[in-house]
């Protein structure tokens, strides 16, 4: 068999393999970083390896994504996207320390109280999304929405079930409307 021929059999078989074995970043990746490999004269360790990330970094991107899809976030907010100068009463260091999780994990509860406009739903959601980014479940609510949600569960009877979703949550981010939005773990 010519090198060509047994190059093409190889990559089949790998693409085969990987997809059998539900691997898509190394099916997408393996020729890219082959050519990048031999190019770099590495080790067949060190291209393995560089195989092997690609693909844990690329399933860490997709569960971090399908966290914050799960979240129902009306609308994604980092806290880079809070602009502290302009709300002086909020305390930076607070919210970046929030921002880590520990409180979570202490399952204590955050209240954001204050006036209209002042970001207390773009702060709740910045801690929601960071939460997603430390590998958290978090659900975004409004309590009217909440309110209507286990109303409609228990006229069909499926209160139990929605229940048991919210308790498979780790934090709970409601937004109560005109003056605060409050973060708690059920």
């Amino acid at each position: 068999m010519s090198a060509p021929a047994q190059t093409q059999a190889l990559e089949a078989l790998i693409e085969a393999h990987a997809r059998e074995l539900h691997l898509p970043a190394i099916r997408a990746r393996f020729r890219a970083l082959a050519t990048e490999a031999t190019r770099e004269q590495q080790t067949p360790l060190a291209y393995l390896a560089a195989l092997l990330e690609a693909e844990v970094q690329e399933r860490a991107e997709r569960r971090e994504h399908r966290r914050l899809t799960d979240a129902r976030f009306p609308i994604l907010k980092r806290l880079e996207d809070f602009h502290f100068p302009d709300n002086p009463k909020v305390p930076q260091a607070t919210i970046a320390t929030l921002a880590e999780g520990a409180w979570i994990d202490r399952r204590e509860s955050v209240i954001l109280i204050g006036e209209s406009g002042t970001g207390k739903t773009m702060l709740a959601t910045a801690l929601g999304v960071s939460a997603c980014q430390h590998g958290r479940r978090v659900r975004f609510t409004t309590l009217a929405g909440l309110a209507n949600e286990l109303q409609e569960a228990h006229t069909a009877r499926e209160l139990a079930r929605v229940i048991a979703r919210y308790t498979r949550t780790e934090l709970l981010v409601i937004d109560l409307g005109r003056h605060r939005a409050y973060a708690d773990m059920p």
